[in-house]
């Protein structure tokens, strides 16, 4: 069982941050159409729901688990669903979905910084230099394929609201990793997204009064909808379940891989079709990403 865990967090590592993309772009599609707390709290509301059929047998364990660490539980859910879910889409509001993946692909560096120096993770030379090589491709992307451009990169002020949702991710996936649990991925998941509900629900309240929201309509709905399944639900329980398996740097690594697919999926929905610059990026990223999550760290048997 425990091999086959493995493997999928392995083939996850691939797969998740397509999933993951699509939350940039309903960030920005959302503006003007849903406030940004009720997007996260519908968003967070439907994965509860859709979780509770998976960890109904498990409810006897929840229950004894959020006892004893439902501060840690909210912790992670502040971080992971308040920060990471309602500034993101605050931030979409005053910046682009490739800003959004451009910010986020930096995080890994800090992952493993902290991971590092909180977790004592130890990491390989091939590691270490398939980080580097990683980074090398996701500045490529940034600049295009000319190293002047990154001197030109403007960033707007949605920037430091995703800036601030990139910090506390870094938090979430350590924390995750330092802070271990009974539960099962699904569970535990569970009870992050409901101290997650507990945190968003007063500034949610507070958003509606202070800031009038828009007319309910059909494309919030569905946009609400949408949150909750691809980046919301299948997303973060992948990400739950590779932390656990592959340790924090390892998984933070699916970041580098955002600018690859943001461009592959702007190609898709808003036929930009990916420059020579893209696959060089891609060339650099995929294999380092390969190294990195395959090659045993230095303290590894």
């Amino acid at each position: 069982m425990g091999l086959s865990q493995h493997r999928l967090a392995l083939a996850l590592l691939w797969l998740t941050p397509a999933i993951w993309s699509s939350n940039y772009i309903i960030a920005r599609a959302a503006s003007g159409v849903v406030s940004p707390h009720t997007l996260a709290l519908g968003r967070w509301l439907l994965v509860f729901l859709l979780l509770l059929p998976f960890v109904w047998t498990d409810r006897a364990s929840i229950h004894v688990a959020w006892k004893t660490e439902w501060r840690r539980m909210l912790i992670l859910g502040g971080l992971g669903m308040w920060v990471c879910g309602a500034f993101v889409y605050i931030g979409a509001q005053g910046t682009s979905a490739t800003n959004i993946g451009l910010i986020y692909a930096a995080t890994p560096v800090g992952i493993a910084l902290m991971s590092k120096w909180v977790l004592k993770e130890s990491s390989s030379g091939a590691q270490q230099a398939s980080l580097a090589m990683a980074l090398l491709g996701v500045l490529v992307v940034i600049g295009q394929g000319n190293p002047l451009n990154l001197l030109l990169v403007r960033f707007a002020w949605g920037d430091i609201w995703i800036l601030v949702a990139a910090v506390s991710w870094v938090a979430y996936t350590v924390l995750q990793q330092r802070w271990s649990s009974e539960l099962s991925s699904q569970s535990r998941l569970l009870c992050i997204t409901l101290g997650g509900l507990v945190i968003l629900l007063p500034f949610t309240i507070f958003e509606y009064f202070l800031v009038p929201p828009p007319p309910l309509s059909a494309k919030a709905i569905f946009l609400v909808a949408l949150a909750g399944v691809l980046p919301g639900f299948l997303s973060y329980q992948a990400y739950t379940l590779m932390v656990r398996e592959l340790g924090a740097s390892k998984a933070g690594v699916v970041m580098y891989l955002s600018p690859i697919y943001a461009a592959f999926t702007a190609w898709w929905f808003l036929n930009e079709a990916p420059q020579w610059f893209h696959a060089l990026g891609a060339s650099l990223i995929l294999p380092s990403v390969y190294i990195a999550t395959t090659k045993r760290s230095s303290h590894e048997h």
